[in-house]
């Protein structure tokens, strides 16, 4: 049985002293999570360059939960686009997230402190 996707905005500090948006997700994520996550992603604000995926919260996603991961991606990558770092996968996910590319528009930590030590 899927569980429904939340999703929690924030703001948090880097190290440097910026502001960052963190979007922490918690169910799981598939193709039914795309309008609750891409409707926070849209919400952030447009102040934020630098922001943060949190998915300690996560238990399950599937590829069309990733598919959804990769739309964000490829949106911030764009000229004027946003940073983002990418925390709290399970050791499966950031082998998942690794295989399929994801690293490579967005670093991946193991916790928070180290995600905003790299924005």
């Amino acid at each position: 049985m899927q569980v429904t996707t939340k999703v929690e905005q924030r703001t948090a500090i880097s190290a440097s002293g910026h502001p960052v948006g963190v979007l922490a997700f918690s169910g799981d994520i598939a193709s039914t999570s795309k309008d609750a996550i891409l409707a926070a992603w849209h919400a952030l604000d447009g102040a934020s360059s630098r922001v943060l995926l949190d998915f300690t919260g996560v238990d399950y996603i599937n590829s069309s939960g990733i598919a959804i991961i990769i739309q964000m991606l490829l949106e911030a990558s764009k000229p004027g686009g946003r940073s983002i770092a990418i925390f709290g996968l399970s050791p499966h996910f950031q082998k998942v997230f690794t295989m399929v590319g994801i690293n490579k528009y967005a670093a991946l930590h193991t916790n928070e402190a180290a995600a905003l030590a790299s924005l």
